[in-house]
């Protein structure tokens, strides 16, 4: 009888040791979890109040200069947040090339606050037809088709 006692004793000091340990490990991946899940979520409330649009008139002639080769697009700031207005931060494709050389302006104000338009210029030479310009911000795009 004290046989049975005394096994039955250690099957249970032994599925104690193994359940702390699961338990252990599970508590482990779920901090974790909770930790990405948590700076995902900062990542995510960014860009969701980052909105921006194109308000250049593709019909204008002001969006490409033949002279000196410079395409220039506005764009508003439609989102709650406050972007940075820096070649840094802004993607622009031009009919779907990386352009580099990109200077960014705020029109109306010191910075790109909800509201405020950011004037972007890209030197960039242009055959007669057909474009398209592409800009991004912080994962948020707008695309402006224009004829030269």
């Amino acid at each position: 009888m004290a046989s049975v006692s005394s096994s039955h004793l250690i099957l249970f000091i032994a599925s104690l040791i193994v359940a702390a340990s699961v338990a252990g490990t599970f508590t482990q991946g779920v901090q974790r979890l909770s930790s990405a899940l948590g700076e995902r979520s900062v990542d995510v409330s960014g860009d969701i109040r980052t909105d921006i649009r194109i308000i250049s008139d593709s019909g204008s002639g002001a969006i490409y200069d033949d002279g000196d080769g410079m395409i220039t697009v506005l764009v508003k700031n439609t989102g709650s947040r406050t972007l940075d207005a820096s070649s840094d931060h802004i993607e622009v494709l031009v009919d779907g090339r990386y352009q580099t050389g990109v200077t960014v302006s705020v029109v109306d104000g010191s910075a790109w606050a909800d509201g405020n338009v950011a004037k972007i210029e890209i030197p960039q030479s242009l055959n007669g037809g057909d474009h398209r310009v592409k800009i991004i911000v912080n994962g948020d795009s707008d695309v402006l088709r224009f004829r030269t």
